[in-house]
C-alpha cells in the first residue's frame, strides 16, 4: 500500500466520526422541531380539555394554560345534559343521537353502492364507463353552496324536507363520487382473470361481487367508513340548512351552544361539548387510523 493510500484511508477514518456526529445533530434538531410542532398542535387540545375540568370561578381568576386546581365534570354534565324546554335542548344529547342516526345508514348505504359502482367501473366494462366515472369524479369538486337550492327542492318534493332521512339522502349522495373513486382505484389493482374465470364457471353480477370482490375488500372499506363517517359527523352546512327544530346534528347544535348569549358565558360547558362533538371522529381514528394509511395506498400500484 502507498503513502498516498494509507493517508486517504486515515483522512476517511478520521472524517467517519465527524460525518456520525453532524447526522446524531441533525437527527436530534429533527427531533426538537416534530415534538415542537406537535405541543403546538395539541395545546389547543390541552386548553379545551383543562378549561372543561375547571369551575367557572377558577376560569375567571385562573390562568388559561394551568391545570385545574380542582378537577370537576360538572361542565361535561351541563354539556351532555337533555333537559329541553319546548323543541330546544340545553345540552346536546339529543342532537348526538341525531348525528349517530344520521351517520350511521349514510355511511353504509354510500359505501356500499360506492363499491357497486367502483366495481361495475374497475371490472365491467361497457360503453361511455370511462364518461360515467368522470362525471362521478367531477362530484367530488363540487362545493357545497353549489348543491344548496336544488337539493333543498328535490328534498321538497320528495316529502323529506327537514327530516333525518332527508340528511341520509344528502350525505348519500353527495359521498358517492368519493366512495366510487375509493373502490374504483382499489378494484382496478385485483386482475380481471378472477371476473372471467368466474363468468365461465357461471357466476353472475352479483355472485361475483359478493363472493370475490368483497371479501378482498376490507383495507378500501375501511378507508372509506371513515372517511365518510368523518365528513358526515363534522358537517354543520347541509345539517343547518337542511334540518330542523328536533333532527339537527350535533354540529348545529354546538354552534348554537357556543353562540348563546343567554345569561352567564360558561366556558367550561362550551370546551365540554365541544370535545363531545369531537370524540366519534377521535376514537375512530385512534382505533383504525393505520388501516385508513394502509388502505389509501392500496390502490396505487395500478389504475
Amino acid at each position: 500500500m502507498t503513502d498516498a493510500s494509507l493517508t486517504n484511508t486515515t483522512a476517511l477514518y478520521q472524517a467517519s466520526p465527524q460525518r456520525q456526529l453532524v447526522k446524531t445533530v441533525l437527527r436530534v434538531l429533527l427531533y426538537i422541531l416534530l415534538i415542537a410542532f406537535a405541543l403546538f398542535y395539541l395545546a389547543p387540545l390541552f386548553v379545551m380539555v383543562t378549561t372543561s375540568l375547571k369551575s367557572l370561578e377558577e376560569i375567571r381568576t385562573g390562568d388559561l394554560i394551568s391545570l385545574p386546581r380542582e378537577v370537576t365534570f360538572d361542565a361535561w354534565a351541563t354539556a351532555w345534559s337533555s333537559a329541553c324546554t319546548g323543541i330546544q335542548c340545553d345540552g346536546v344529547k339529543p342532537y348526538f343521537w341525531n348525528s349517530v342516526l344520521i351517520a350511521v345508514p349514510a355511511v353504509l348505504l354510500s359505501t356500499l353502492i360506492g363499491a357497486v359502482n367502483g366495481y361495475v367501473v374497475a371490472q365491467w366494462r361497457f360503453p361511455g364507463a370511462n364518461i360515467f366515472f368522470a362525471l362521478m369524479l367531477f362530484g367530488c369538486f363540487i362545493p357545497f353552496q353549489v348543491v344548496l337550492l336544488p337539493m333543498a327542492r328535490m328534498l321538497g318534493l320528495m316529502g323529506i324536507a327537514g327530516s333525518i332521512p332527508g340528511l341520509i339522502f344528502v350525505h348519500v349522495i353527495y359521498g358517492l363520487g368519493f366512495t366510487t373513486l375509493f373502490f374504483r382505484n382499489y378494484y382496478v389493482t385485483i386482475p380481471s382473470e378472477l371476473t372471467k374465470a368466474a363468468k365461465v364457471d357461471g357466476a353472475g353480477f352479483f355472485r361475483i361481487f359478493f363472493s370475490i370482490f368483497l371479501p378482498l375488500s376490507l383495507p378500501i372499506i375501511v378507508v372509506t367508513v371513515i372517511w365518510q363517517f368523518t365528513q358526515i359527523w363534522n358537517d354543520f352546512l347541509f345539517g343547518v340548512s337542511f334540518s330542523q327544530a328536533g333532527t339537527q346534528p350535533i354540529t348545529v347544535a354546538l354552534n348554537n351552544i357556543v353562540n348563546s348569549t343567554t345569561g352567564v358565558k360558561e366556558y367550561n360547558v362550551d370546551m365540554a361539548a365541544a370535545i363531545i362533538a369531537g370524540l366519534p371522529t377521535l376514537l375512530v381514528y385512534v382505533v383504525a387510523g393505520k388501516y385508513f394509511i394502509r388502505g389509501l395506498t392500496a390502490g396505487s400500484v395500478k389504475g
